[in-house]
């Protein structure tokens, strides 16, 4: 299973997209950023297109498609796969890995699994609104 459009647009959205890479403000000015979100190799003063910005994405997602197969042991509908992908996206597959969220989903309780979205809206241990509003859209992904 990939992404859906729908879902893909999601990401773009939450994301953003800068064509010139930029500190990210989360981490303290590191790592460089571009694109949506993209940071392998991105240098200070980078600068790429939309089209480039969209490939990037793409090949960000490959990673997060293998940690899907391999963590998650139930079967999931294409909009709980691309909440699954933006909230990765966004956390890190570590994270999801060893996140309640994912023993929840294993365990086939859906329902208490979509409850944990919302528990990851801090960065630096502060309550992010963005991040609020970003799992809560997740969250209504995955139960629809």
């Amino acid at each position: 299973m990939e992404i859906s459009n729908k879902g893909f647009e999601c990401i773009k959205q939450y994301e953003g997209l800068k064509l010139k890479s930029y500190p990210d403000p989360a981490t303290g000015g590191m790592p460089w950023t571009i694109g949506c979100g993209h940071t392998k190799g991105v240098k200070k003063g980078d600068v790429i297109t939309e089209q480039q910005a969209e490939a990037f994405l793409h090949d960000d997602l490959q990673t997060i498609y293998t940690t899907l197969r391999q963590s998650v042991k139930v079967s999931l509908n294409q909009r709980q796969f691309d909440a699954l992908c933006s909230f990765i996206f966004n956390c890190g597959s570590g994270n999801f890995s060893g996140s309640t969220l994912l023993k929840k989903l294993n365990q086939g309780d859906y329902t208490g699994a979509a409850a944990e979205f919302s528990r990851w809206n801090k960065a630096a241990d502060k309550v992010m609104h963005g991040l609020d509003n970003r799992r809560a859209s997740e969250r209504q992904m995955f139960l629809s």
